[in-house]
This record gives C-alpha cells, structure tokens and sequence, in this order.
C-alpha cells in the first residue's frame, strides 16, 4: 500500500508560518515515514475528545494533525503548529471575563 499525504487550505497556511528548518523536517517525515509506511497509525498518536477521528504526528515542538482516510488511502493534513497551541479551537470572538 502506498498513502499519499494532501494538506488542506488550512493547514497550507499554517505550512507557511513555519520557519524553512522546520518546514523541511515536517515535510521530509511526512514523505519518507508517512508515505511509505503500510498503516500510517504507527508512528502517530489518536486525538481525543474534541479531536477524536484524528492522529498526531510529532516532529520536534510541532504537531502534524490528519485525517487517515483509509477507503482513498490519503492522510489529510488539518493543521500544523507548535505543540503548546495546536489544539486550542480558534474562535472570531473571544469570551471576556
């Protein structure tokens, strides 16, 4: 089996953020870990709660989140950032306290 990995538009713009180093490292473990492995599951991590359906991947401070889409054999690419912000939900407005 051979997966193929996609980004979403999201997770394009978050690529983009990234510094040149540490594009270059998420993007080599993608294509020679990710790509080339039979179950993709091995390496990652399964979310919970909010996040449950998706995987991580870890590569240095960063986090790769997907979406293993077994039927089409992709791992999608939802968001890239650094582990200490990656999971919190963006929202356009803010609770005030």
């Amino acid at each position: 089996m051979v997966w193929r990995v996609e980004f979403d538009k999201k997770a394009d713009k978050d690529l983009e953020k990234i510094d040149d180093q540490a594009k270059r490292c998420i993007l080599k473990y993608l294509s020679e870990r990710i790509e080339t492995e039979e179950d993709p599951r091995r390496f990652g991590d399964p979310l919970r709660r909010d996040l449950a359906g998706l995987w991580k991947y870890r590569v240095g401070s960063y986090r790769v989140i997907c979406d293993i889409q077994d039927h089409v054999l992709i791992v999608l690419v939802v968001r890239i950032g650094d582990r200490k912000d990656v999971y919190q939900k963006k929202t356009q407005t803010q609770k005030r306290s």
